[in-house]
């Protein structure tokens, strides 16, 4: 698991796509149509052929209200600080976090530099809301 998966979960909950599907039960023998019943009919196809129902649009989560509604939210400087983000959210904000969620992003040269912290934070924003969270522009851009 990525640390930014980290992030959505804490903030979107966990995903339920993310738990494996059951297994078909099998007993191990053939089973037979009932009586009456012929090969190719409604009754006789096998549950598979199913139509999947449609994926359902996920609804946007306010992100600023979650992180504010978190315990110890008030104590920390979340919103400018990507090391209190990852405090708050319970992710280890070491530099090797940091370093891993800034690859993640999209960027190999972090260095853990005030500047990089800026960006990451910033970017972890922007990434938030593209994976259906509502996140002003202030902390954005």
């Amino acid at each position: 698991m990525g640390v930014f998966t980290s992030f959505k979960e804490a903030i979107f909950g966990k995903d339920k796509n993310d738990k494996p599907a059951p297994k078909p039960a099998t007993t191990g023998t053939a089973t037979r149509p009932s009586t009456g019943a012929q090969q190719g009919t409604p009754a006789a196809r096998p549950a598979a052929q199913a139509k999947p129902a449609a994926p359902q649009p996920m609804s946007e989560v306010d992100v600023e209200q979650r992180l504010d509604g978190m315990a110890g939210a008030d104590k920390l400087n979340w919103r400018t600080s990507i090391v209190d983000l990852m405090k708050l959210i319970g992710v280890d904000p070491s530099y090797g976090n940091r370093k891993e969620l800034a690859q993640e992003m999209g960027r190999s040269d972090y260095e853990g530099s005030a500047e990089d912290n800026i960006w990451l934070h910033k970017r972890v924003m922007q990434e938030l809301g593209k994976h259906g969270g509502k996140v002003p522009a202030s902390l954005r851009d």
